[in-house]
């Protein structure tokens, strides 16, 4: 225990030692301390080297005099790094990052690494460096860094909004219901990537598009667009999928990209521009931004000492205009902030220490407080505005504050262009279909109601005819079969006990032309007592709507059975267990609850007032329920010749003492009750489970508190208190206390008027109302099960649609066959991974698959982009064709062309997920000319092209270069016949196998638009590529083993719920303007 603590003690300063070590002498410590700032020198950078140098020896002179205020001796200092990308021909922040590694190892090897590094803003290079071990225990603070690549990093602290809190507001918003000017949740959304993009709105984007986070997995659309002209289609589009839009830029941007195309006043576009101050000027707001809301940062509340407002008077307010400059002078506060702490308290300072200040901390900034996260994230309050129609400016509508994630309301009624106050809804409406289907509906379910009336009445008027029939044997010849179209009738299983009664044996005939069921008196041999008999005239007597007619016996055979009614829908007990068919939102309510339990208390009173007296058997099973939804009781009587049971349903006293009495009934009633009200197991409990337990308990449960199912009061409402109360009391142990069926039977009555609003309901006013809601659902229940027939169907075409071309598809649905055809001229893209073996040998299975999928899965949506079909993916070959199955004229050259130019733009930018860092490179080759196509096979059939063409267009990809698109002069020709200008150059002569020489061309791209390819590797460059991939593998998994365990921590974090860290997120963006 004392060495414990004694390493405790010593921690700090062994730290201390190694950071000395680390960073060289006099540079962290003896009161004189350096700051490294890093920034790529660059013209496209928001704000300029020399601005962003005045910016920090000006936040030095502040910390400089902070400490003499404080009389301590202590000296900061900056040392300024600036260099400049050259790796790639695009010149700006989306470009290599390996001169900043080499920057930072040349400062470490040359001892001149101070205390901390105020990194660049490029996300690209911030991730590699905050991952560079010589700098892994300093702290790197960073004025960007946008991307959720740098997310949960331990040293890295970022003094501008990541893309990580705009999710956070995006996700909350969306959910968002109870605001007054927005009621709807939203669960759609069109995102609209600009190629031209600043490297905030870059990353910004790029983050609502990945399919990881909170906001994307909560919406049931998204769709990406990436053209001016894809906007523009969709804002007029009526049948657009979403009415909002998310993008990003300036309201000049807005106008540029949406041209002059009017808004539809259902439509919400969400802007976001953080840093632009432009907004809180009060100037005219333009017409097209009227249906804009601008998602932006509030105006700062500066920090006016003596020093800050000297130098925002000496720069003319550069500090008030610009937040990348403001961000570095933030940085030196914060570093001088964190150093402030260790000098006054004298406490030795370690890079672990000094890291942990800048978490969770609040600092005073040249713009006022600042305040990070426990990620070292900065945490800002956002501001949402619209456009004031009367005032014709902008004002603020609400504000998200990211460190709680609390929104708050800036108004009550906003007067922006949207109806009635309120934001529309994310789906576009239906409009009058919805008033044709009320319509159309309603009159159904009058014509139904009037149908079955008149059935009911014919009915009523035969049955009259037969009252006080008495009872005889009826012949064997009356009772017929079923015929085969009626046996496909619900089964009904009268007296169905699972448990005991399983050589009980139903038989389903016709009487009378009704449906009947045949029970079998397995105790009687059909000589009957006087008893008996008497017992079963009761029973003819017997005719009530809440009980199930009895027409006599038969003897079949040598077996007795009784007719009895037969109810479609079968045992009240089936009903409850059939949630899909009633289900409890729609048709199982506590209206119909009520009514079910009316029901069977109005059949039992009216039973114990007859001659039969008593039930007996009166459980869940032995209540039935017809196609009209009425239930009625069944199974009565006749107990000399079926003798009751001990079960669930059985009273106590009975338990004891077999017998029958009508409180017994009552009680069998209070257990079908507390089935009926929480659709559960019979005599549910949670904490007894065995049926023979719950029998034990209940027959030796006599004392204070007896054994009973649950049905808690506490939880319920107003109205069910008086339901619970009464089934509660059907379960005394004292048989007196326990109320008699009329009285329930006026206790129901009573509440289920209250639904209504009326003392009295006659039986056609409740037959009519229940004819009204089984209606009701079985319009849900058809409009469900059709739209699942129509959804599998549209999902089987789909699949057959990516499987084999339209046409194909359609031919075989509906000939079965297909014919091959041949095809004058078509053009044939073939690539494949170079190195595949390579990586293969140092992958796992599922990493290759992973890597392929992750690949092709973007050349697919970049296929969607042109007119070309994908024939297959064999390997890492992938192969593509244009000009076939829907011949297009000279197109078919051009879009192959067009689409090569896509995938090379994006396989610049792809990062292999599991051997980060590591260059992909691709072969591409293209060729035109004849060839044949047709399915081939029959089980797995192929939609296969042949011909010497696809042979060529092989050969060109086998023996092109890496990084090149290695294109036949056939198509080149082809492509000088159209009006598109592609750049292309000679390659020479090149020898194709089967074909011998020919002149060859590498397509560069086009004269209308820019493609940022990758540049294509030196002989040199390629051959140190084939000769060190090994080992650049190996150099890459030993990196990723290296950071695992850091990994492992970090998915932990809330956010990041599918326990997978986020790599730079290019694989599924697809942005041809980005490369690693």
């Amino acid at each position: 225990m004392k060495i414990l603590v004694l390493v405790l003690a010593i921690w700090p300063l062994f730290s201390s030692l190694q950071l000395l070590k680390q960073v060289g002498s006099n540079r962290c410590s003896n009161n004189s301390y350096v700051i490294n700032v890093m920034l790529m020198n660059y013209s496209d950078f928001p704000s300029s080297t020399d601005s962003v140098k005045l910016a920090v020896k000006q936040a030095l002179e502040r910390v400089q005099k902070e400490f003499q205020m404080t009389g301590e001796n202590v000296t900061v200092d900056a040392i300024f790094h600036p260099f400049t990308s050259s790796f790639y021909v695009s010149q700006a922040c989306r470009t290599s990052t390996c001169e900043g590694v080499e920057l930072i190892k040349t400062i470490y090897d040359s001892g001149t690494l101070g205390c901390a590094v105020i990194g660049p803003a490029c996300t690209y290079a911030t991730f590699q460096m905050v991952s560079l071990e010589t700098i892994l225990r300093l702290p790197l603070i960073s004025v960007g860094s946008f991307g959720l690549s740098c997310d949960y990093k331990e040293n890295l602290t970022r003094l501008l909004t990541p893309a990580r809190k705009l999710n956070q507001f995006f996700f909350h918003f969306w959910r968002h219901s109870k605001l007054p000017f927005k009621t709807t949740t939203w669960e759609s959304v069109y995102i609209y990537k600009r190629t031209e993009t600043s490297e905030a709105c870059l990353w910004y984007m790029n983050a609502l598009d990945a399919g990881i986070t909170e906001f994307s997995e909560k919406l049931k659309f998204k769709d990406i667009l990436r053209t001016p002209e894809l906007l523009r289609k969709t804002v007029k589009n009526p049948n657009r999928k979403s009415n909002v839009i998310i993008m990003c830029g300036s309201p000049a941007d807005v106008s540029s990209d949406l041209g002059t195309e009017k808004v539809d006043n259902d439509i919400v576009i969400i802007l976001i521009d953080l840093f632009n101050n432009v907004y809180f000027k009060k100037n005219i707001s333009a017409d097209y931004m009227n249906n804009v809301l601008v998602l932006t940062l509030p105006p700062a509340n500066y920090s006016y000492n003596t020093i800050i407002r000297d130098y925002i008077e000496m720069e003319g307010n550069i500090l008030m205009e610009d937040d990348f400059l403001a961000g570095y002078f933030n940085a030196v506060l914060l570093f001088g902030h964190g150093v402030k702490k260790f000098v006054i308290s004298q406490s030795p300072m370690s890079p672990f220490n000094l890291i942990r200040e800048f978490r969770n901390t609040t600092f005073e900034g040249v713009m006022g407080p600042v305040t990070l996260d426990e990620f070292g994230d900065i945490d800002t309050n956002l501001t949402v505005l619209y456009t004031s129609q009367t005032a014709n400016y902008f004002k603020p509508l609400l504000y998200f504050n990211t460190q709680s994630n609390d929104t708050y309301k800036a108004t009550n009624s906003p007067d922006f262009i949207w109806k009635n106050h309120k934001l529309p809804s994310d789906t576009p409406g239906t409009g009058p279909q919805v008033l044709t289907i009320a319509v159309f509906t309603l009159t159904g379910i009058v014509i139904l109601v009037l149908i079955i009336s008149l059935l009911i009445l014919r009915k009523y008027r035969r049955d009259n005819e037969r009252r006080w029939k008495k009872w005889s044997h009826i012949p064997p010849e009356e009772i017929l079969p079923l015929e085969t179209s009626e046996t496909s009738y619900v089964s009904l299983k009268i007296d169905e006990d699972k448990r005991r009664d399983t050589t009980q044996r139903l038989r389903q005939g016709k009487y009378d032309k009704k449906v009947v069921i045949l029970k079998d008196l397995k105790n009687s041999d059909g000589n009957f007592s006087e008893k008996q008999k008497v017992e079963l005239n009761k029973l003819l007597q017997i005719d009530y709507y809440n009980l199930t007619k009895f027409y006599g016996t038969v003897k079949i055979d040598t077996m007795i059975f009784g007719v009895i009614e037969y109810c479609e829908r079968g045992s009240l007990r089936d009903v409850l267990n059939d949630k899909i068919s009633y289900p409890d939102g729609t048709f199982m309510d506590w209206e119909f609850k009520i009514s079910v339990m009316y029901d069977i208390a109005k059949g039992m009173s009216y039973l114990h007032s007859s001659k039969t007296e008593v039930h007996g058997r009166l459980k869940s099973t032995n209540c039935v329920v017809d196609n009209r939804m009425v239930v009625k009781i069944t199974d009565f009587g006749c107990n000399s010749i079926l003798p009751p049971r001990k079960d669930l349903w059985t009273a106590p006293e009975h338990l004891r003492h077999a017998d029958v009495s009508q409180k017994g009934d009552v009680y069998s009633y209070g257990i079908i009750a507390q089935e009926i009200i929480l659709r559960r197991e019979t005599f549910y409990t949670k904490h007894c489970w065995d049926n023979r337990e719950k029998l034990y308990r209940v027959e030796n449960g006599k004392g204070v508190k007896p054994f009973r199912p649950d049905l808690t009061l506490e939880t319920v409402g107003e109205r069910q208190v008086e339901v619970y109360t009464l089934v509660k009391s059907c379960w005394e142990e004292d048989p007196e206390k326990r109320p008699d069926f009329k009285k329930i039977e006026n206790t129901l009555a009573k509440i289920f008027s209250n639904f209504h609003g009326q003392t009295n309901e006659s039986y056609m006013d409740t037959l009519i109302r229940r004819l009204q809601l089984y209606s009701r659902n079985l319009e849900h229940l058809v409009e469900e099960r059709t739209e699942l027939y129509k959804a599998e169907r549209d999902r089987a075409d789909r699949l057959n649609f990516m499987l084999l071309p339209r046409p194909v598809v359609k031919s075989l649905k509906e000939t079965g066959r297909v014919e091959p055809e041949l095809f004058e001229e078509v053009t044939i893209y073939f690539s494949d991974i170079v190195g595949f073996t390579t990586l293969c040998k140092y992958s796992t299975p599922m990493e290759v698959v992973d890597m392929l999928n992750d690949i092709y899965k973007n050349f697919d949506h970049i296929l969607d982009h042109h007119d070309v079909y994908k024939v297959e993916t064999i390997g890492d070959a992938y192969m593509v064709v244009s000009g076939l199955p829907k011949r297009n004229g000279n197109r078919h050259a051009v879009d192959i062309s067009m689409m090569a130019l896509d995938i090379l733009s994006f396989m610049g930018s792809f990062e292999l997920r599991h051997l980060p860092g590591l260059p992909v490179w691709i072969r591409i080759g293209i060729h035109s000319g004849p060839c044949a196509a047709g399915v081939v096979g029959i089980k797995m059939p192929r939609y296969c092209l042949f011909g010497d063409t696809v042979n060529t267009a092989s050969r060109m990809e086998s023996t092109g270069l890496p990084l090149r698109i290695h294109v036949n002069g056939s198509t080149i020709n082809i492509l000088k016949r159209t009006d598109c200008q592609f750049q292309y150059e000679e390659r020479g002569e090149t020898y194709l196998k089967g074909r011998g020489t020919e002149i060859t061309y590498w397509l560069t791209g086009t004269e209308d638009k820019k493609y940022n390819l990758p540049t294509p590797p030196s002989v040199e460059n390629q051959q140190r590529l084939h000769d060190d991939l090994a080992e650049m593998i190996t150099n890459s998994l030993q990196k990723r083993e290296n950071e695992g365990s850091k990994a492992q921590e970090l998915s932990r974090v809330g956010s990041h719920r599918s326990g997978t860290l986020e790599y730079l997120q290019l694989v599924s963006t697809e942005n041809f303007t980005t490369y690693v």
